[in-house]
């Protein structure tokens, strides 16, 4: 027993430095998964995503970071997607084109690799010691430029995210906003890419904040708890899989998945309890 403990503690330290982008990822990630969520665009993270993957095999290809290279992709397919998806139909039907497009290119550019194969696979579904201690400082300063960003737009992109109509109405610079949004969408696709994989991305972006918003309603409790799932899902999913030898991506999307499960059944127990309460009771006639 304490020989197991002794090399998951090695274990653990080898990879401590995907638990701390991990950790960061999914607290980033909960909180932009809100906005996500009420602006309808849970489409729209697998559609970065996928050039993203596209961006990052180009770069894995030719030799140079592959951090640099799925931002770049990533930050090509937010612009795109919100400079010719203002409209929720038009959007939709960019991201249809771009998802096919993305993933053929990154396949294509995998099959020209001449690599470790596992440097292709983890792109797919992620890998728990592929961020480098190199590429730890890379991945924690976007995080961090992503949740500045947040705090700085928040106020008006609430308001656009919930009211669109009424924010352009009392001059809130919605494009600006919106397009501002995109690219912070598109630099934390980036780095969940590392993390989680390209094709299941939207377990630590869409996921958590879907099941927040099941139990809470509040501007504040909300993100917070929104957060809170991405940060446990992340982390939770990254300590599980060092005692396995399943790629992290099964055990985050796993842990993610069964969030959102218990806040549905939550929900539906208040709903259920709150019907009952406002059905009134038949009194029947003594006999």
């Amino acid at each position: 027993m304490f020989g197991g403990l002794a090399d998951y503690g090695d274990i653990l330290a080898l990879v401590s430095n995907s638990v701390l982008a991990g950790a960061v990822l999914g607290l980033v990630g909960g909180l932009i998964g809100v906005f996500v969520m009420q602006r309808d665009m849970a489409f729209a993270v697998h559609g970065i995503s996928e050039l993203s993957f596209a961006g990052a095999a180009a770069a894995l290809l030719i030799g140079v970071d592959v951090v640099a290279g799925s931002i770049v992709g990533s930050i090509v397919a937010a612009m795109l997607i919100g400079w010719l998806g203002a409209r929720a139909r038009d959007r939709n039907s960019i991201i249809g084109v771009l998802m096919p497009f993305g993933l053929g290119l990154g396949i294509l550019f995998l099959s020209l690799y001449s690599g470790r194969s596992a440097n292709r696979f983890s792109l797919l579904t992620g890998q728990i010691v592929s961020v480098q201690s190199g590429q730890l400082g890379w991945l924690i300063g976007i995080s961090v430029v992503v949740l500045a960003g947040l705090v700085l737009i928040w106020r008006p992109l609430r308001f656009d995210s919930l009211d669109p109509q009424s924010a352009a109405a009392r001059g809130v610079p919605t494009t600006l906003v919106s397009m501002a949004f995109m690219l912070l969408l598109g630099l934390i696709v980036a780095v969940s890419v590392h993390i989680i994989g390209a094709l299941l991305v939207m377990a630590l972006l869409v996921t958590p904040a879907a099941a927040a918003m099941r139990v809470a309603s509040g501007p504040v409790s909300v993100p917070l708890l929104a957060a809170g799932f991405g940060f446990v899902s992340a982390v939770g999913g990254i300590l599980l899989a060092i005692a396995g030898t399943l790629p992290v991506s099964p055990y985050i999307t796993t842990i993610s998945f069964l969030i959102y499960v218990v806040c549905r059944v939550i929900a539906w127990r208040r709903s259920s309890g709150a019907h009952r309460r406002r059905t009134p009771v038949s009194k029947h006639p003594a006999a």
